[in-house]
């Protein structure tokens, strides 16, 4: 498998969607370009992780998923990478601290769902994440009151920008943050998995 970094011109805004795409689907393509257009985004890259530390069972090949991937999004400003395998790391933060050293002159923005969200006080080193990078939430069906909630919510509740200023998140100096609620593609992989939808 060839190893590379995507390119990201001087200020640059990119966001950044991680997470193990086991498989890419339909829905992770729908929030992608939402969130070009809502968070004034110039590019968006999925880093498809070698694997997730709060997952006890391991991903499909990294070859697979990133084939699959690509032929799900194919999009002049979204880059499928295998950034977190070339550069070794597996937490967030870690590859957030990366990034900000490799390309000292990009924007970046962590996109997640609202049920990370939710759970976003379980990760490695989150405060941290909150206060080095602006953060787009985008709610997905489900979990959006407990996002709204959430202990990561509560305490960076006055760094939040309202929905309706999506669009300036990408050029906030952090901690920022900002929820917005879409049209969503209610799909996800597990449920892909489940249905016999990805041969292993």
């Amino acid at each position: 498998m060839r190893h590379s970094l995507p390119h990201a011109a001087p200020g640059q805004i990119v966001g950044l969607l991680g997470g193990s795409f086991d498989p890419a689907h339909d829905g992770h393509a729908h929030i992608t370009k939402e969130a070009l257009k809502r968070f004034g985004l110039d590019q968006v890259w999925w880093l498809v992780s070698p694997g997730n530390p709060l997952k006890a069972e391991g991903p499909a090949p990294m070859a697979q998923r990133l084939d699959a991937a690509r032929r799900v999004i194919a999009h002049p400003r979204v880059k499928v990478t295998d950034i977190e395998a070339t550069i070794g790391t597996r937490y967030t933060a870690a590859t957030l601290s990366e990034l900000k050293r490799l390309y000292p002159s990009t924007r970046f923005v962590w996109l997640m769902g609202a049920d990370n969200l939710a759970t976003f006080h379980k990760w490695d080193r989150w405060e941290w994440i909150m206060e080095n990078v602006p953060i787009g939430v985008i709610a997905r069906p489900g979990l959006r009151l407990s996002a709204r909630v959430s202990k990561a919510a509560e305490r960076y509740a006055r760094y939040r920008i309202p929905a309706r200023a999506s669009f300036t998140l990408g050029r906030c100096d952090p901690p920022a943050w900002c929820f917005v609620n879409i049209p969503m593609v209610n799909i996800s992989s597990t449920e892909i998995r489940a249905k016999g939808g990805w041969a292993r």
